[in-house]
């Protein structure tokens, strides 16, 4: 529904000439609309949220202009919604007074067939007062609902005393009083079928019109009229009782409702008093998503009373608002901090490129790794800076190390030695034909890493030709093995392991290795954290499960991933 369809369809209803049939009508428009309200505001919050990460992420401009044109929207329907309460509260003044002007009508005619009973005697001027007295009753409207069964109880019983005293031909009574008994009788069995409709307000509307038509109704068999009253007034106190029981069952989950939204006001609070023990980014984006998901749980919980769920709503938001103010506040600070200890880095940046065309490998050794450990006791710059930093400085280590590498290697005489052993083992692979038995072929595959990862340095130009050939062979062995699913996954990643630790240049490898992993293991939590938070919009009902255990299957399969790649982590060095 666009932002124009709420306000139109407002006036729409403010300006039906029947304000009271489309109260429901107003009061569901309203509350999609305080729906789409919080849908819209927390979209701008998420986005904004997202600015303070990444500033190029949305346009702040059209953020703030949404924003406005949200609150604009908001002032002109409830506006209307204000017009409409007015309308509304005189058309109820009004029909009070017309069930007050009907209430003495009502009175003033139960006076004349009080009369009529008991001072006439002629009985055609008697039946001529009485037809003209029922049908002014017909003719007048409802009067106050606290008036209506006392009112409507005197006139029954002067009507019932009317027809017992008035003398009439005998035939035409008894012809009179069956007629009225079938009636009756038919009457009470709509009214039992009436306990069927599931509708309240159709049972309400209906259970009147019936009341009215037996008071209508003319006197029965005086044999017949006790056990007729009685299985009458037994089935408009059965459907009484279902109509009270509905409100009441209304009423108690309204106050359900309201009780559930203060146990999540209080846990909102509670959460946001902590706001000022966060002391990173990480601890703010964690508290961040604690609140979202209070939101989120509120926006499933119904309606409460009218006037304590405005009351109780206007507490929620504001303890929210204080946590986003807080945290818009602190982000500028965390911005500062991030720039300071980018600084402190390109410092560290600025040294190791200084350094990396020593050729003091022991002295220079220990100096780029005490260079690296500050690095790691400085912590994180922030998103913009760190991966670009980060580059820079492994390139300068990298540099140094590979030539310290290189330099070490030349000088190594048993390179040659350990090149023809890693050849007679090439030999070896080649000639070996994996076992039917998959376990005793990957243990033996295993068997042949370690022993090429055994055999010492290579001279440095055969370091890349000879390891290449070994990774080509034992692709080709663990291709004939065929292997599947979550095997073919353990084994691979293991064989590819064994292969980085017999490469040229392993140490940079399984740091390159290590740092992808972690990017997938962060990649797959903001997809956890995305599910479970779609899934928080989703109401309860019979149209979402089908969706909620869709998210629920997408969840479980991305942690399965997760916790795989943190299996694979724990297989590499140092870790």
């Amino acid at each position: 529904m666009e932002n124009i369809d709420f306000l139109e369809k407002m006036k729409g209803l403010t300006a039906s000439e029947n304000l009271l049939a489309v109260g429901r009508d107003v009061n569901e428009l309203r509350a999609k609309f305080e729906d789409h309200l919080l849908e819209a505001e927390r979209k701008i919050q998420v986005a904004q949220l997202e600015n303070h990460e990444n500033p190029e992420a949305h346009n702040l401009a059209a953020l703030e202009s949404s924003l406005v044109e949200l609150m604009m929207l908001k002032d002109s329907f409830y506006a209307v919604y204000g017009s409409y309460k007015e309308k509304r509260k005189v058309v109820i003044e009004e029909r009070n007074a017309l069930e007050s002007k009907n209430l003495s009508e009502k009175k003033a005619l139960i006076s004349r067939l009080r009369e009529t009973v008991t001072t006439e005697e002629n009985i055609g001027a008697a039946f001529g007062a009485l037809k003209e007295i029922q049908d002014k009753w017909k003719e007048i409207g409802d009067i106050p609902r606290d008036n209506r069964n006392d009112i409507q109880a005197e006139y029954s019983r002067l009507l019932e005393d009317f027809f017992y005293n008035i003398k009439i031909y005998k035939d035409l009574k008894d012809y009179d009083f069956h007629r009225n008994l079938q009636l009756k009788k038919g009457l009470i069995a709509e009214l039992k079928l009436l306990n069927t409709v599931s509708s309240i307000h159709e049972v309400e509307r209906t259970l009147k019109k019936l009341q009215n038509d037996w008071n209508d109704i003319g006197p029965v068999p005086n044999e017949e009229w006790d056990s007729l009253k009685e299985s009458y007034w037994t089935e408009v106190r059965s459907i009484y009782e279902k109509v009270n029981r509905f409100y009441d069952d209304r009423r108690a989950i309204l106050q359900a409702n309201l009780e559930q939204k203060k146990v999540l006001l209080e846990e909102t609070l509670a959460i946001v008093e902590k706001k000022d023990t966060n002391d990173s980014s990480n601890s703010w984006d964690a508290m961040t998503k604690e609140i979202l998901a209070c939101q989120a749980k509120w926006k499933i919980i119904g309606f409460g009373p009218k006037k304590e769920n405005e009351e109780i709503w206007k507490a929620f938001r504001t303890v929210c608002d204080t946590f986003f103010d807080a945290k818009k506040e602190l982000h500028s600070e965390i911005q500062e901090k991030h720039s300071l200890l980018a600084e402190k880095k390109k410092r560290l940046i600025e040294k190791a490129n200084e350094l990396k065309s020593s050729t003091d490998w022991v002295e220079t050794a220990k100096k780029m790794k005490q260079l690296q450990q500050q690095w790691k006791t400085i912590g994180h710059s922030g998103v913009k800076n760190e991966q670009k930093l980060w580059k820079g400085f492994r390139s300068a280590c990298d540099a140094f190390f590979n030539s310290r590498e290189a330099f070490f290697g030349a000088k190594d005489k048993e390179n040659e030695a350990n090149l023809s052993t890693k050849k007679e083992l090439l030999a070896a692979i080649e000639k070996y034909k994996p076992n039917e038995d998959k376990n005793t072929a990957i243990s033996d595959l295993k068997r042949f890493a370690e022993n090429f990862n055994a055999v010492g340095h290579v001279p440095i130009k055969e370091k890349d030709p000879i390891f290449k050939a070994f990774r080509a062979l034992m692709d080709i062995k663990y291709s004939v093995l065929k292997l599947e699913g979550a095997e073919m996954e353990r084994i691979i990643f293991h064989a590819k392991v064994e292969k980085i630790k017999a490469s040229p240049n392993a140490s940079r490898k399984f740091g390159e290795l290590k740092l992808e992993l972690r990017k997938q293991i962060d990649t797959q939590i903001k997809e956890v954290a995305l599910l479970e938070n779609n899934l928080g919009f989703f109401a309860s009902s019979k149209g979402t499960d089908a969706l909620r255990k869709e998210v629920d299957k997408k969840i479980a399969k991305v942690n399965e991933k997760i916790n795989s790649i943190k299996t694979q982590l724990k297989l590499l060095p140092n870790e």
